[in-house]
């Protein structure tokens, strides 16, 4: 075994709470349970004993380090002609208006409305997907602000009608205050899904994502999500979490479960993270950072089964394992920005991707009314990737983490080039935790 090594990309701790430990290599694509006695070994880094080690070195576990790092520029070649070949999508900000007032709202602090030739605006929009993404698997997603405000039908109809004529299909980003209204139009659509909020039970939902003037929302949205269901629209329902919502968690499970949301093939759930974006919250107290949130809804999905019942949280490769007995591709870059995502607003701007759009310096450059060339930011956020981000090239989560949100980092760090860390290894522990029944008979021991 001389100039074997442990792999640099193995993935070693405890299952949280367990007397457990996993090794995981997203490049050999290997996971294993270990003993005690065969955690102790790994830990101390030293070689692996004989009762394993042809078993270490079949898994990738125990390396010869020239031969991964062919393996690896292999599973990158991989990776980059799969990427090449990506479905893209195209976010159009139809304005930055919104009829809510959430109280978290990234967006609030952006400049007024400018009055423009929107129909022209459009027009230009589709020319320019038209000309640069021509050839690619692509469909567009109408974004705001809200984009089904009351005065948007017939801008929006417009929209449909060039999609359909493209045959492309729509997905939308939606309060859902308005869903009722514009279901008819959406019906003349290929709906990919429709994205809609709720953030917790009737009272909670309300005092977070009121109508302008303090009105409540709750049942309207609940009653749009119903009817699209029915049309057989999917629907992906969305809960922003912080401190102050969490335990609404298992009332909105119930209220899911009891309107046949929960089971329904066309719809799923995501939680998001409130956190800060663009500026400072008033009330930064009540954000999570990521691990302490998801630490929080293992904790909580714990003690009320049906909150796993309504969302199954990924918890880095966690869920994919159980559910799949098998490891996902390596993940050598999680951020879509100018890769399989692009943002362009209503003023003619382009921008990177949703977390950028609007905000000021983000601007790569211009489909109208005067097109400009995009800038040289648009090819470094195209180039971001752990193999370009120098942090990330000697990291053991790697493939796990994909170097994060570029938006997140370059707030963070002032450079696109940074990591935006996902604590993948402690998600992968409490996920171990959470999803494994017994499976001490499968663990490695000497």
């Amino acid at each position: 075994m001389q100039g074997m090594q442990y792999s640099r990309h193995n993935i070693f701790s405890q299952v949280r709470g367990r007397e457990q430990w996993f090794l995981v290599n997203l490049l050999s694509g290997q996971a294993d349970l270990l003993t005690r006695d065969v955690a102790d070994a790994v830990s101390a880094g030293s070689p692996p004993p004989a009762a394993f080690a042809d078993t270490f070195i079949q898994k990738g576990y125990w390396v010869e380090p020239a031969e991964e790092q062919r393996r690896y520029e292999a599973a990158y070649a991989r990776f980059t002609a799969a990427a090449a070949k990506e479905e893209i999508q195209l976010f159009f900000l139809l304005s930055y208006a919104c009829n809510f007032t959430c109280d978290y709202c990234y967006q609030s602090g952006y400049d007024p409305e400018q009055a423009l030739d929107r129909a022209a605006a459009t027009d230009a929009f589709f020319a320019y997907v038209d000309t640069h993404f021509r050839g690619r698997r692509k469909y567009v997603t109408l974004f705001g602000g809200e984009p089904l405000l009351p005065g948007n039908m017939e801008h929006v109809a417009n929209i449909i009608g060039k999609l359909n004529a493209r045959a492309l299909g729509l997905a939308i980003v939606t309060n859902g205050y308005t869903l009722l209204d514009y279901l008819p139009l959406l019906k003349t659509a290929a709906i990919r899904e429709v994205q809609v909020t709720l953030d917790g039970p009737p009272a909670l939902h309300d005092a977070r994502r009121p109508l302008g003037g303090g009105l409540p929302t709750f049942d309207r949205i609940a009653d749009g999500i119903d009817a699209l269901l029915a049309a057989g629209i999917a629907v992906n329902l969305r809960t922003v979490l912080d401190r102050e919502n969490l335990g609404g968690l298992p009332e909105l499970a119930r209220i899911a479960k009891a309107r046949g949301w929960v089971g329904h093939p066309k719809f799923k759930t995501q939680f998001g993270r409130n956190y800060e974006l663009h500026y400072c919250q008033g009330n930064a107290g009540r954000l999570f950072d990521r691990l302490s949130m998801w630490e929080a809804v293992v904790a909580l999905a714990k003690e009320h089964p049906e909150v796993l019942e309504f969302h199954r949280p990924a918890l880095s490769i966690s869920r994919y394992l159980f559910e799949n007995g098998a490891l996902p591709d390596g993940l050598f870059d999680s951020c879509p920005a100018t890769k399989s995502e692009w943002a362009f607003d209503y003023t003619g701007r382009i921008y990177s991707c949703t977390a950028t759009v609007g905000k000021e310096g983000e601007e790569l450059g211009r489909f109208w009314p005067t097109p400009t060339p995009l800038s040289a930011a648009a090819g470094e956020w195209s180039s971001r990737n752990v193999t370009t981000i120098p942090q990330c090239t000697t990291c053991a989560l790697q493939l796990a983490c994909g170097g994060g949100c570029g938006a997140v980092a370059k707030n963070t760090s002032g450079s696109i080039l940074s990591p935006d860390c996902r604590a993948s290894r402690e998600l992968m522990e409490l996920g171990f935790d959470l999803y494994q029944t017994d499976l001490e008979h499968e663990a490695i021991h000497a």
